[in-house]
């Protein structure tokens, strides 16, 4: 099969499927190699940049996406009315980092980092399908597991976890005397 053709198919898969598909998949369907697969994919994501098109691929681990630039949202949205927007709190957003960099984990093993119950803020990023139940823990009581979805990649603009940014020893050692000061005001009022 040509080039030409492929990128035709390629773009018609992602439009129907409307979310990820394996590079793998891709290759199979084309019977072609995974790597002439993301050397097509490569030249479709350059030609819709310097095109300047109103989609953009994104590749998120071993899958690609069609999705709609940032630059047309104000657009999207007189046509879609509101596209449902999620309140992220700080507790939200907290959890979700917990979970992001040590998942899988449990609810219990949240609330020890955080002090406190996270029950509501887990089940809020589940609601928002930034964080999926990825099975059980082999213990006593066998506690759901959690972790991050593809969602939060494509909301983070990150292609796998291993991009998230990581913290040098000062920055946490800032951190923890930041919470410790925290806690002495709060014990003191």
């Amino acid at each position: 099969m040509k080039e030409e053709k492929c990128e035709a198919v390629i773009e018609g898969i992602l439009f129907a499927m409307g979310e990820s598909v394996e590079i793998a998949r891709l290759a199979e369907v084309l019977e072609i190699s995974q790597e002439e697969v993301q050397k097509i994919l490569t030249n479709m994501k350059q030609r819709y940049e310097a095109e300047n098109r109103g989609i953009e691929m994104m590749e998120i681990e071993n899958a690609v996406q069609l999705c709609t630039k940032k630059d047309t949202y104000e657009y999207l949205i007189k046509i879609a009315k509101q596209p449902k927007r999620h309140m992220m709190t700080d507790v939200l957003l907290e959890t979700l980092s917990i979970i992001a960099y040590k998942q899988p984990i449990t609810k219990l093993e949240i609330e020890k980092i955080r002090g406190v119950s996270c029950s509501h803020a887990v089940n809020k990023l589940v609601e928002y399908n930034l964080v999926c139940e990825l099975g059980r823990l082999d213990a006593p009581g066998r506690p759901l597991l959690f972790g991050t979805t593809e969602d939060f990649l494509r909301s983070f603009g990150v292609q796998s976890i291993e991009e998230l940014p990581v913290l040098n020893q000062e920055q946490l050692e800032e951190f923890k005397q930041q919470a410790e000061e925290e806690m002495n005001v709060k014990l003191n009022v």
